[in-house]
């Protein structure tokens, strides 16, 4: 057998061997970090506005907007066919700091929320089970939980001055959640898996103090975790 032939039939061999396929029946984990990043519209707090010198309404009104969190996060992966899959991601609670925005902007840190969006995904893979470069698209149930809300001095000073310490919770919500990503192959086991969604999201947040404020969160979500297929 020449040289050449031989280093043919080699790399015919390591090629055979580190295939990467996703077919019916394959089951995927994965390991690594998302982030998820609100683009806030907030409604004004409903009266009494004390950060409005107690009118309320309009322009200068209490407003808030809600940070960003980066968390551990993962999911599970069952190819159902081919080309159809079934996701569910995973990930540690993402804690997110309520600022004041309006006629509160600059006031710093009102309040915390804990947050976890519980998610299952039907997704459509393209190109063939074996391509190593493999994007997708998905549409996700997702039930947002919001929990452990704890309010701050200020936020009892910009809704109770002078009373009992302000509490609050956040309504939790059914939402729809679409999703692009891909995974590719780095040998015939493992991955990298990348995506990104943005969902719709309304909320409410209520005060012990009877008053509201409505908001519009719309998170977008990213992550980029390594993965293991058998």
């Amino acid at each position: 057998m020449t040289t050449k032939l031989k280093f043919v039939t080699a790399v015919a061999l390591l090629t055979a061997g580190s295939a990467f396929a996703q077919t019916a029946g394959t089951w995927m984990v994965r390991a690594g970090m998302a982030n998820i990043t609100p683009a806030v519209t907030s409604g004004c707090l409903s009266a009494p506005d004390f950060g409005n010198n107690g009118t309320g309404g309009g322009i200068g009104c209490t407003r808030s907007n809600v940070g960003a969190d980066t968390q551990i996060a993962g999911g599970v992966t069952y190819m159902y066919t081919d080309h159809m899959s079934i996701d569910v991601p995973l990930a540690l609670p993402f804690k997110h700091k309520i600022s004041g925005a309006g006629a509160m902007a600059g006031a710093g840190d009102l309040a915390e929320v804990q947050a976890l969006p519980m998610t299952i995904f039907l997704q459509y893979r393209f190109l063939e089970a074996s391509s190593k470069f493999r994007p997708y698209v998905g549409l996700g149930a997702t039930y947002a939980y919001f929990f452990n809300e704890q309010g701050s001095g200020k936020l009892t000073a910009t809704t109770n001055p002078g009373g009992s310490p302000t509490k609050l919770t956040v309504d939790s919500k059914f939402i729809l959640t679409p999703q692009i990503g891909a995974t590719i192959a780095l040998n015939e086991k493992w991955f990298i898996d990348v995506s990104y969604s943005k969902s719709k999201l309304n909320t409410t947040t209520h005060f012990s103090t009877g008053q509201t404020m409505d908001v519009a969160l719309d998170p977008a979500s990213y992550s980029i975790s390594v993965g293991y297929k058998f």
